[in-house]
């Protein structure tokens, strides 16, 4: 596991690199050199824009993934993306499916595993059913369908998401915190000061964190012992 974390975040930072560099690419070479009036100011003002509106995500995303997901599936995870609605559904069923915990190597590897599946089912469905069939698909499905779908598929994901996560956690103490700290948020806090709208999220994760901590439930620490004879922090289900 040491030899496979090393080399996952050797390769992990490398790709994430890469993706970096062209997906800026483009950008960059319309400001310098396709001539097209853009000032380092107006730069700048499009950058505080952006920042000023996903900043927080920037910080609770990674907070909030991690734990779950682990280092490995953390690089494949942002550069996939819809890690909410598509890779954190995936890595969550998969380890429930065999019993790992989140947090633990077993669990690591069975997100890591996920996602790959994950990724592979997206898109070979985008080549079907987006690619091939796309345009006749849209011809024949009402649009009545379609508004709903829009409307609904989100919710209904985040919602599977939130379900599959209390029941393969099975933290009750930390549900009912997070969901009453939730509640407080979106309709107390939010009503009374709109300006918070934003960072609504931010704030429910924060306030949950530091309450959960608090009223965990503690227990003495023992680490697992797997087959190899190595301690496994958390894991029960060592293979």
């Amino acid at each position: 596991m040491a030899e496979f974390d090393a080399t996952t975040s050797r390769w992990g930072r490398l790709t994430m690199l890469a993706g970096l560099v062209f997906s800026l690419a483009g950008p960059l070479y319309l400001v310098f050199f396709a001539d097209l009036g853009v000032t380092a100011t107006a730069l700048f003002t499009a950058f505080a824009a952006v920042a000023g509106t996903f900043f927080v995500i920037w910080i609770i995303e990674p907070i909030t993934y991690f734990p779950i997901l682990g280092p490995a599936s953390m690089y494949q995870a942002f550069m996939i993306g819809n890690i909410s609605n598509k890779l954190l559904p995936s890595a969550l069923i998969a380890q429930a499916r065999i019993g790992a915990k989140p947090g633990t190597h077993r669990g690591g590897l069975a997100a890591v595993m996920a996602i790959c599946g994950a990724a592979f089912v997206h898109l070979l469905s985008l080549l079907v059913f987006v690619g091939i069939l796309g345009t006749w698909l849209i011809s024949v499905i009402p649009e009545s369908v379609t508004d709903v779908v829009r409307v609904y598929v989100l919710p209904a994901v985040l919602g599977a998401v939130i379900i599959q996560a209390i029941v393969s956690l099975k933290q009750v103490r930390a549900t009912a915190v997070a969901a009453v700290v939730a509640a407080l948020v979106q309709f107390v806090l939010v009503p009374l000061v709109p300006a918070l709208g934003m960072a609504a999220t931010a704030i429910s994760v924060i306030v949950t964190l530091v309450i959960g901590w608090y009223v965990r439930k503690r227990e003495p620490f023992e680490p697992a012992v797997s087959a190899s004879g190595t301690a496994e922090p958390g894991d029960s289900a060592s293979a």
